[in-house]
């Protein structure tokens, strides 16, 4: 295998891990709550350690890298997510939760070193690799949301051998990733996620010239944006299978609902990806995620005999919203070093936020004893979503 080809496979598998270890979670929380005695609530607070892992450590990464080099620091989530997993799936009470909180933090490493390799390294066709990688972890998101159920039928009811087959995914994605190792490492990823890269002059008005990262109004539109859609996506992924439930779903079935729901994702982030460099600006594009989400869940709630029509629009707008937001933190930066940097910080907010939206879920549908406020949360948020995004798809750049 040629070098980039095996570059490329690298990135691929590593971005194909970042998900199922938590979307392998969402159809088997019916079963958790029965075995472990968990309500709705402290399960919303199992859905949301992955995301206070993401947003905890999304800020501490440049550290790491700058310390370790970017390929080490990949290499070592990889290592650290397969003990997370096997943590989370063994017999120590405390091990389910330490584990997932570990599985949050290792996850993180990859969710905000990824987008700053691939500026580097395909910055010619930004949107189209974007796409590509992101396409791939919503892909493997429904892998393992629709195999999480029948894995666990054909072990016998055993959850926790369920959530850590995907160990296996981690080995292969290491194997790849180890001859990065053994090349130098390339100093502008370094000093992306150490320090910032010599000014750029910039051929569009600049945003947030001279006060840095954390002070400008367009890095806190994409974080915002990041948020909202991060916080509908882990919503959806804790709780659907369960909402289901209340329509006489099973739960094997609902798990391939939300496969579905993914696998729509895919072609409509590829389809985002390809044209988003193409359009003067990305604001009706980015209103449009939220405005399907909404539709989506309004339709679901309205018209629940409608739901196959319903999921599959919520996964063109889950699915066009996440390569919107890893786009926008490319498209509005300049260098991989500010790439690297608001992807920490989109993150690390982002995440923040988001982890809010399982547990108000699950504590919503404990104290009104219906799914329908849920729902109502979830059209309010992709509102929100819709209305950011219009004014972060303005073209331009932070300096």
């Amino acid at each position: 295998m040629s070098r980039p080809a095996a570059a490329l496979l690298g990135i691929v598998l590593v971005a194909s891990c970042l998900r199922p270890p938590i979307t392998g979670v969402g159809p088997l929380i019916p079963m958790l709550g029965n075995d472990l005695g968990l309500d709705n609530t402290a399960l919303g607070v199992l859905g949301a350690l992955p995301l206070l892992g993401f947003a905890v450590t999304s800020m501490f990464v440049h550290l790491l890298a700058a310390r370790l080099g970017v390929n080490r620091a990949v290499a070592l989530a990889l290592v650290g997510l397969a003990l997370g997993m096997l943590l989370r799936s063994g017999p120590l009470p405390a091990g389910l939760w330490i584990g997932t909180v570990v599985i949050g933090g290792t996850i993180a490493i990859g969710n905000v070193l990824l987008p700053a390799i691939v500026k580097r390294d395909y910055a010619s066709h930004l949107s189209l690799a974007t796409g590509v990688y992101t396409s791939v972890m919503s892909g493997m998101a429904g892998v393992g949301a629709g195999l999480a159920v029948p894995i666990t039928a054909a072990l016998d009811g055993n959850w926790r051998l369920t959530l850590a087959v995907w160990v296996a995914l981690c080995v292969a994605a290491l194997l790849a990733w180890l001859p990065r190792l053994r090349r130098s490492q390339q100093p502008p990823v370094a000093r992306a996620v150490g320090r910032a890269d010599p000014p750029v002059t910039p051929t569009s008005p600049p945003e947030g010239s001279g006060r840095g990262m954390w002070r400008s109004p367009l890095a806190w539109l994409v974080t915002g944006f990041m948020a909202l859609q991060s916080t509908v996506f882990y919503l959806v992924l804790t709780w659907l299978v369960t909402m289901e439930g209340v329509l006489g779903i099973p739960p094997a079935e609902a798990g391939w609902h939300l496969f579905g729901v993914q696998a729509v994702a895919i072609p409509s982030g590829l389809v985002v990806s390809a044209v988003m460099h193409r359009l003067p600006d990305q604001r009706a594009l980015a209103a449009g995620c939220g405005a399907a989400i909404g539709i989506a869940t309004l339709g679901g709630l309205f018209a629940p005999q409608l739901l196959l029509l319903w999921l599959a629009l919520l996964g063109v707008g889950t699915g066009s919203s996440f390569v919107v937001a890893m786009s926008l933190v490319a498209m509005r930066t300049r260098t991989a070093a500010q790439t690297a940097q608001l992807t920490g910080m989109a993150q690390s907010v982002g995440y923040l936020l988001a982890c809010i939206g399982p547990v108000l879920a699950g504590w919503l549908s404990e104290v009104t004893g219906s799914w329908g406020p849920v729902l109502v949360l979830l059209a309010a948020l992709a509102a929100g979503q819709g209305v950011i995004g219009f004014a972060a798809g303005r073209p331009r750049f932070i300096s």
